[in-house]
C-alpha cells in the first residue's frame, strides 16, 4: 500500500464574494451574469444575454476589489477571478449609478403617458429603482419628428433612444442584417437606416422586444394596451416547425401581442416577423363563427349559415352514404398539421379506429414521406449546432425555417461548425457556408455520392480540390445534416436518396428533417399518414394497446396526397375530409387538386377561414385556431410543447378534436375522449414514444428514438433524363407568402413580392427579358404568363417559382408524376 497521500480534485470553479456572499462562478463567466445566476441582479442596459458586450451604457457599474482596493468596474465587461470582491449596491455604485440616469435623461423625452413601453420599461423602473429622484439638468430636450417607420413593421421614435447599441448588435451579431447603424456624432448620435434602404430583416420585431426604452415600436401593436391591461400564457409558435416559445398578450378577449420566450433548446428567445405579428388573423373580421351548409339558392347552390347540430349531421350522413356505398376506402382525409396533437389523435382514431379508412395524410405533397425521415437517426436543434460538420440538403433555412437560420448562423459565425451547402440556388445560408455547391434538380443524390467517395464525379461541376477538402472534413466525423424538400417541381424521393446515400457513407450521421408546417412531425407521430398509426407504429405492428383502445384498424395500408386527389377526381372518393387544408393553395399540382376537389362525391372542410379549397365543400365546419385552444405540439426535432388557450373561439367555432368526437357519435362510435388530458392520457397509454407525453414540462420534452419499423435506403435513382426545354423548374417558398395566417394579418399581407419566374441574368439577357417583361412560361401540359425577375442567386439554365404568391397562379404547370419537371420561356 502506498503512502503517497491522494491529490485533491482539481478545482473547476471560481469562488467570488459578491455583497459579502461567497458564489462559485465558472472561469471567464462575466460578473454580470453570475451575480444574476446567484440571484444578485445588476442593473443594465446594454448587456443582453444572448449577444457580445459592449460596456456601452455604464449602468452595469459596480465596485470590484481583485487585491488592490476596490475600484469602479463595468460588470458585463468584466470577468470573475478566483477571490473578488464585489459590492454592487454601496454608496460609490449608488452615487455612480445615479449619474448615469441622469445623464441619460438629459435629453429623454417624458412620454411616459404615451410611450407603448410605459410600464413595461426598464428605463422607467431603474429611474425609480436606482434614480437620483430628480435632475441638475432643466435645459430644452432634443426633438425629432416622430415617429418614423423604418420598416414596415417597426417604429422608430429617435429622442427616446438610449444609444445601448442593443438593435444594431442584433441585427449585425444575431440576423446578419446590419441595416440600422449610429448616424452623426455627438449630441446628434442616433440611430438610423441607411439611405433608400428599410430594416427589411425578417427579424426586426427582435428588435422592439430587446429594447430597453420606446424607442423601437411595432406598428400592430402601438397604442393598442398598456402592459397592466395584458393578461398573459407562454405557450409555443405553430407558425414552422421550429417551435418557438413565445407569450401570448391578450386584452378583452383579444390577441394584441407575441412575444418571445428564451427557450435555450430552440429560439434563444427570438422570433421571425411572420410567427410574431401573424396574431392578427386570428382577430381577423374574415373568421368563420359558425358552420356552414350548401343549399340551393338564388345563384345556385350556396353555403349557408347553419346550426352546429345541422352541419355535423350533414357530415355524418356524407359520411355514412360514402361507407354505404363505396366501403372506407370511399372515405379520405386530408391535413391536420396546423392543429394540435390531440387534433392529430382524434381524428386517426375517427378514420382508421371508427371510419376504417387509411387514406389520410397530413403532408399536401410537399414533404417526405414517413420513412423518408423516421427512418433516420435523429439530432436535435442544439445537437446541429454542436456538429462538427452540418450537411444542408434541403430548402432555404432563412426562408422556411427562419428561427433555425439564427441558430446555424450563429454556430457558423462562431466557427464551431463548417455548413456543407448542397443546394439547387444561392440561400440565405450560403455566405455562411464553408462549401455551397450547386446542383440541378433530381441530382443531390449523386452529388453526395461523389463527395463521399460512392459514386463518379462526372457531369456535377465539382472540382477534384473541393472532393479532396469536403472527403477529408467528413474523416472528421461528427456529421448533422439538415435534409427536406427543396424543390416541390421535383419527386421527394430525390432527398430521400440524398440522406441515404450521406448515412450509408457515414454511418454516424444523425439528421434534422425540416419539415414546414408547424405540427407536421406531430400529425405523423399520431397517424396522419397512410400505413402508421400512434407512436410511429405501422398497421401490421400495431399492439394489444392499440387494438384495446380502437374498435377497428384499416385492413391494408392506404394513399397518400397525390393517391386520394387522383383517387377522387375518378370518382373512387366519396367523401373527402379537408382538416385545415387547401389542396388548391398547397399541392403542388394544382391541377390535380381542382379535379380532385371537383370529383370527389362530397368535400366536409375544417376551417377557420374560407379558404379557396372550402369554397368548394359542401359542409364547412368553423374550428378554433392558434391561442384559442389549448393542447401539445411536436416540432421538426419531435420537441413536444404545451400550446395555451387564452382567447374565446370565434363565434361559436369547435376544436378539431370535438368535432371528431361529435361526428364518431353521430356515427356510433364512442371515442371516449373527454377532454385535451383525456386524449394525452390515451395516446401515452398506446403509443411507447409518448409515455412522457403527459405532465411534459413547459420548455417541451424530446421524443427520443426512431421507429424500427422503418429503414431509409438508397435506391440508386440515376438524375433524370433532360428534355428538350430549355429550363428545369425550381418551385419553393419564401417567407412571405399568400398564406392563411399572413394574408389576413394586415401588417404582413403587402409584405409578399407577388408571382414572378426568377432566372439567372446570363438567361434574361439571351431571353430579351428584363424586371417586370411579362413572359410565357410553357410547361408540357400548359402554359402561364408571368412577371420576368433577374436574379443572380439562380443558376443558369433553372427557371425558379415561388410558390403560393399573390398574382398569377402556376400550379397547373408542375405535373406530381413526374421526376422532374421542365419549362420553357417565350417574351408574351
Amino acid at each position: 500500500m502506498s503512502d503517497t497521500p491522494a491529490e485533491a480534485p482539481k478545482k473547476t470553479t471560481v469562488t467570488v464574494t459578491i455583497d459579502g456572499r461567497d458564489i462559485e462562478a465558472n472561469p471567464g463567466e462575466l460578473l454580470i451574469a453570475a451575480a444574476q445566476r446567484t440571484g444578485v441582479y445588476i442593473p443594465r442596459f446594454c448587456y443582453h444575454e444572448r449577444m457580445e458586450p459592449v460596456g456601452m451604457c455604464r449602468m452595469c457599474l459596480v465596485d470590484v476589489d481583485t487585491g488592490r482596493g476596490p475600484a469602479l468596474a463595468v460588470s458585463c465587461m468584466t470577468n470573475v477571478a478566483d477571490g473578488m470582491k464585489v459590492d454592487t449596491f454601496g454608496p460609490r455604485v449608488k452615487k455612480a449609478q445615479e449619474g448615469v440616469l441622469e445623464f441619460l435623461l438629459i435629453n429623454h423625452p417624458l412620454d411616459c403617458p404615451v410611450c407603448d413601453k410605459g410600464g413595461e420599461c426598464p428605463l422607467q423602473d431603474q429611474t425609480l429603482s436606482h434614480g437620483p429622484g430628480e435632475s441638475r439638468f432643466v435645459e430644452e430636450k432634443r426633438h425629432y419628428a416622430k415617429p418614423i417607420p423604418i420598416s414596415e413593421l417597426v417604429y422608430l421614435d429617435r429622442e427616446r433612444c438610449i444609444l445601448c447599441d442593443r438593435c444594431t448588435r442584433f441585427a449585425g451579431e444575431v440576423a446578419g442584417d446590419p441595416l440600422i447603424s449610429f448616424t452623426f456624432r455627438g449630441n446628434q448620435t442616433q440611430i438610423l437606416t441607411f439611405p433608400n434602404e428599410p430594416f427589411s430583416s425578417y427579424f426586426s420585431g427582435n428588435t422592439v422586444q430587446i429594447c430597453p426604452v420606446g424607442a423601437l415600436t411595432a406598428k400592430p401593436f402601438r397604442f393598442k394596451a398598456r402592459p397592466w391591461d395584458l393578461q398573459t400564457v407562454e405557450s409555443t409558435c405553430t407558425t414552422c416547425s421550429v417551435g418557438c416559445r413565445i407569450t401570448i398578450d391578450a386584452s378583452r378577449d383579444q390577441v394584441l401581442r407575441y412575444a418571445g420566450v428564451d427557450n435555450d433548446a430552440v429560439n434563444w428567445g427570438w422570433l421571425c416577423d411572420r410567427g410574431r405579428f401573424n396574431f392578427e388573423a386570428v382577430n381577423s373580421e374574415d373568421r368563420l363563427g359558425a358552420p356552414l351548409v350548401r343549399k340551393p339558392g338564388s345563384a345556385g347552390d350556396e353555403l349557408v349559415e347553419v346550426s352546429w347540430s345541422e352541419a355535423l349531421d350533414a357530415a355524418a350522413a356524407a359520411i355514412s352514404a360514402a361507407l354505404d356505398g363505396g366501403g372506407p376506402g370511399s372515405v379520405a382525409v386530408l391535413g391536420g398539421a396546423r392543429g394540435t396533437n390531440e387534433d392529430a389523435y382524434a381524428w386517426v382514431k375517427l378514420a382508421k379506429g371508427v371510419i376504417g379508412t387509411d387514406h389520410v395524410d397530413a403532408q399536401l405533397g410537399d414533404g417526405l414521406p414517413p420513412e423518408g425521415f423516421f427512418g433516420l437517426p435523429p439530432a436535435t436543434i442544439d445537437e446541429v449546432g454542436a456538429a462538427t460538420t452540418v450537411v444542408l440538403m434541403g430548402p432555404d433555412i432563412k426562408e422556411e425555417l427562419p428561427v433555425l437560420y439564427l441558430r446555424l448562423r450563429d454556430a457558423a459565425e462562431r466557427r464551431t461548425i463548417r455548413i456543407l451547402e448542397l443546394s439547387e440556388r444561392e440561400t440565405g445560408l450560403t455566405r455562411y457556408a464553408w462549401r455551397s455547391l450547386r446542383h440541378r434538380p433530381g441530382e443531390q443524390a449523386a452529388l453526395v455520392r461523389a463527395l463521399a467517395g460512392s459514386g463518379p464525379a462526372g457531369g456535377l461541376g465539382v472540382e477534384d480540390e473541393t472532393l479532396a477538402e469536403v472527403r477529408e472534413q467528413f474523416g472528421r466525423g461528427g456529421i448533422a445534416a439538415v435534409v427536406g424538400r427543396a424543390n416541390l417541381a421535383s419527386s421527394s424521393a430525390f432527398a430521400v436518396d440524398a440522406a441515404a446515400a450521406l448515412l450509408a457513407a457515414q454511418p454516424s450521421t444523425r439528421f434534422l428533417v425540416a419539415l414546414r408546417r408547424g405540427n407536421v412531425r406531430g400529425a405523423l407521430d399520431m397517424g396522419l399518414a397512410p400505413g402508421l398509426l400512434p407512436g410511429r407504429t405501422t398497421l401490421a405492428a400495431a399492439g394489444g394497446g392499440l387494438r384495446g383502445a380502437w374498435n377497428l384498424l384499416p385492413a391494408q395500408a392506404g394513399m397518400d396526397a397525390a393517391g386520394i386527389l387522383d383517387a377522387a377526381a375518378s370518382g373512387r372518393i366519396a367523401c373527402l375530409v379537408l382538416l385545415g387544408a387547401d389542396p388548391l393553395a398547397d399541392f403542388p399540382d394544382r391541377d390535380l387538386a381542382a379535379r380532385g376537389l371537383a370529383g370527389a362525391g362530397k368535400v366536409v372542410a375544417l376551417d377557420a377561414f374560407l379558404s379557396e379549397s372550402s369554397r368548394q365543400a359542401d359542409v364547412v365546419l368553423a374550428v378554433a385556431t392558434f391561442a384559442e385552444k389549448s393542447g401539445t405540439t411536436t416540432n421538426l426535432e419531435g420537441r413536444i410543447s404545451p400550446l395555451a388557450r387564452k382567447v374565446t373561439p370565434a363565434g361559436t367555432a369547435m376544436e378539431d378534436w370535438m368535432v371528431a368526437v361529435e361526428l364518431a357519435e353521430r356515427l356510433g362510435a364512442d371515442l371516449r375522449l373527454e377532454s385535451v388530458d383525456a386524449i394525452d392520457a390515451e395516446i401515452a397509454a398506446v403509443s411507447a414514444i409518448h409515455e412522457t407525453l403527459a405532465g411534459a414540462p413547459p420548455d417541451g420534452v424530446v421524443v427520443a428514438g426512431t421507429g424500427s419499423a422503418f429503414e431509409v435506403t438508397d435506391s440508386g435513382a440515376v438524375p433524370p433524363v433532360i428534355n428538350n426545354y430549355d429550363f428545369r423548374l425550381l418551385v419553393d417558398r419564401e417567407l412571405y407568402d399568400d398564406a392563411v395566417f399572413t394574408a389576413r394579418s394586415p401588417s404582413l399581407a403587402g409584405l409578399a413580392r407577388g408571382a414572378a419566374v426568377a432566372v439567372n441574368p446570363w438567361d434574361a439577357d439571351r431571353h430579351g427579358l428584363s424586371e417586370g417583361t411579362p413572359v410565357t412560361v410553357i410547361a408540357a401540359r400548359t402554359s402561364a404568363v408571368l412577371p420576368a425577375r433577374p436574379d443572380g442567386r439562380v443558376p443558369r439554365g433553372i427557371a425558379r417559382l415561388v410558390v403560393n404568391q399573390p398574382g398569377a397562379s402556376f400550379g397547373e404547370l408542375i405535373d406530381v408524376t413526374l421526376p422532374v419537371n421542365d419549362v420553357r420561356l417565350e417574351p408574351f
